[in-house]
């Protein structure tokens, strides 16, 4: 079985290549199949990784930015695969 984490950040006002730049430098406690990250409008920064693992699996995830890097709370959310033929 294959999860995604989905992990997605807004920055201050400007700061959106800060946030971006200390994303891609995280390290996970393990090796994930995939690792993506992308960036938005409104200084967004979007990290997605896949693991072989089921939903309920404890995964490595990312931390929370720095106090005054970002406007609010990370958002996560965890999904597992049900379709992989594009369907």
């Amino acid at each position: 079985m294959s999860v995604a984490l989905m992990w997605e950040a807004r920055a201050v006002e400007g700061r959106g290549a800060e946030l971006l730049a200390w994303a891609r430098a995280q390290e996970l406690d393990g090796t994930p199949l995939r690792r993506e990250t992308f960036r938005a409008p409104q200084d967004r920064v979007l990290v997605i990784t896949w693991w072989d693992a089921t939903l309920d699996t404890d995964l490595p995830e990312l931390p929370e930015p720095a106090e005054g890097l970002v406007t609010r709370a990370v958002h996560r959310w965890r999904f597992e695969s049900v379709c992989t033929d594009g369907a």
